[in-house]
């Protein structure tokens, strides 16, 4: 029996899935059924609470905060997904170039990546200082401002600035990722096309994006997820200033729910990201069926 296991894909891969899917049930599933049972009740901190039904959903539905923080979400993830995809994509294709000290840069691209996220938050903060501000001091030095920005005091200043600093922290990942996708390209590819005198762009249009498609769809799922539930980030940033301007639904979740004692209203704005984590796993998944059209048959 267990020879014929070993011989079955299916059944060989299940085993092997067991043990890593009794791991995320036991600490997933809980407290994924504890926040949806709590977004349906009106449980504060160190009281029990009442079944009230869609209440907490209605209510954030009309709370002008969180359409906000909702806005916000939606701005912060969409840019900064697209940024770091461009990005990082160029930085794949130079760093799959041939060009001197190649694994040095490729090294050093990841430093913003293992970074811890608060120690890089705290020096954005610095960066971004109303009165120390090094970039500012720079600007002026060159002519180009005639006094300091002010990076977290302005709500639109306070999006780009939080979004530059989300960019900085995740392009290395992207970058890598798609460079691991370019180094599975075989060169013969390229030659033949050379050969039929193409140019950059019809390679790049015809041979590197058609086989990267699969990998881009898992890193930008990623990307996405990740952007979305930032918390760290804004939190040591702004946490939500100026205004709430730079709220997530992550940090307001937190703000409303363990600064301010309302576990039922903040496990419903949890709970209300689900859906669009859904979406970006469904676009992962539809990605990936080009795999079986590049190899030919189902996978």
């Amino acid at each position: 029996m267990f020879k014929n296991l070993q011989n079955n894909r299916n059944a060989l891969g299940l085993m092997f899935m067991i043990p890593a899917a009794a791991i995320l049930i036991v600490f997933l599933t809980y407290p994924l059924g504890l926040g949806i049972w709590l977004g349906f009740t009106d449980t504060k901190i160190g009281r029990g609470g009442e079944w009230i039904g869609l209440e907490n959903y209605i209510y954030l539905w009309d709370d002008s905060v969180t359409r906000l923080a909702l806005f916000n979400t939606m701005f912060y993830t969409v840019v900064a997904s697209v940024v770091k995809f461009f990005l990082g994509l160029w930085l794949a294709i130079l760093l799959n170039e041939r060009i001197p000290y190649k694994t040095f840069f490729r090294s050093v691209i990841l430093l913003p990546y293992i970074v811890p996220t608060a120690l890089s938050a705290l020096a954005f903060w610095w960066l971004y200082d109303a009165q120390f501000s090094i970039i500012s001091w720079a600007l002026l030095k060159m002519g180009l401002i005639d006094h300091y920005i002010d990076f977290l005091g302005d709500p639109w200043n306070a999006r780009f600035s939080t979004i530059a600093a989300n960019i900085w922290r995740g392009v290395p990942f992207v970058a890598i990722t798609l460079l691991a996708g370019l180094q599975t390209i075989s060169p013969s590819l390229y030659e033949a096309c050379a050969i039929d005198g193409a140019t950059g762009f019809q390679k790049f249009r015809h041979i590197t994006l058609p086989l990267l498609t699969p990998i881009i769809a898992v890193v930008m799922t990623f990307s996405v997820l990740f952007t979305f539930t930032d918390f760290q980030l804004i939190y040591v940033l702004t946490r939500g200033g100026p205004l709430n301007n730079t709220h997530l639904m992550a940090t307001l979740s937190f703000q409303r729910a363990i600064s301010g004692g309302a576990l039922g209203e903040g496990a419903a704005i949890a709970i209300a990201m689900v859906p669009f984590l859904l979406a970006a796993i469904l676009f992962s998944f539809f990605g990936l069926q080009r795999r079986a059209w590049q190899q030919g048959g189902k996978d």
